[in-house]
């Protein structure tokens, strides 16, 4: 399977959306994956914030970023002035983008870095903006060689099934055949993120069941 940032050598820095580190932290493994990876690292003041709520503060999201922080994983960056109007063209023109994605799109614009974002619309305005770049997605940082690597099979499944069941993961729809089969069509059922969930629901609980049904034989 291939993602947008697969090659091990590409070096080009990263502009995390504020999804993109909820999911990260709904992982538990998110600050070796941050780790693992080759890329700097960048964080919109604006994305940052976004974490500052009470919700974030509880759950534990607020102190993650923080942690990134100190740490050195991210760098947090404010918008200049180039980078501002393009933010402000992003919220105020149909169709309007929330801060974050706004602030994260407008950064990798005008620095020539990649923007990893999952959201539909986010993800159509950053090609209108970097039209010789494919956006990335969270799942592009789970299943980078480096990561999976650094975590070993084992770990860096359980991170994307976490990411998935905890963080609401959005993934691309031709990729959640792939995915099932990592996680596990157990797993899978947990996760109503998934492409076509409903569709798919019925599908996965009688394979589910078969599976069920042949572990039940051997143990006989």
């Amino acid at each position: 399977m291939t993602y947008s940032i697969s090659r091990a050598d590409d070096m080009i820095p990263l502009v995390l959306d504020t999804s993109v580190l909820i999911n990260l932290h709904a992982s538990t493994h998110g600050g070796r994956i941050l780790s693992s990876l080759p890329n700097d690292i960048l964080v919109p003041e604006i994305v940052a914030s976004e974490l500052e709520h009470e919700t974030s503060k509880n759950n534990g999201e607020h102190q993650f970023i923080h942690d990134l922080v100190a740490t050195r994983k991210v760098r947090i960056v404010a918008l200049d002035e180039r980078e501002y109007e393009v933010f402000a063209n992003l919220v105020s023109e149909s169709p309007s983008l929330d801060d974050g994605e706004a602030a994260t799109i407008a950064t990798a614009a005008c620095r020539s870095c990649l923007p990893i974002i999952d959201e539909r619309k986010g993800r159509q305005r950053a090609k209108e903006h970097l039209p010789e770049k494919q956006p990335g997605w969270s799942l592009d940082l789970f299943r980078h060689p480096k990561v999976v690597a650094e975590l070993g099979v084992a770990l860096s499944i359980e991170a994307l099934y976490f990411a998935l069941r905890y963080g609401r993961m959005r993934i691309q729809e031709e990729h959640c055949d792939h995915v099932v089969r990592l996680i596990g069509v157990q797993c899978a059922l947990e996760c109503n993120c998934l492409p076509g969930y409903k569709l798919r629901r019925q599908q996965w609980q009688e394979l589910s069941s078969s599976l069920n049904t042949l572990r039940k034989k051997i143990e006989e």
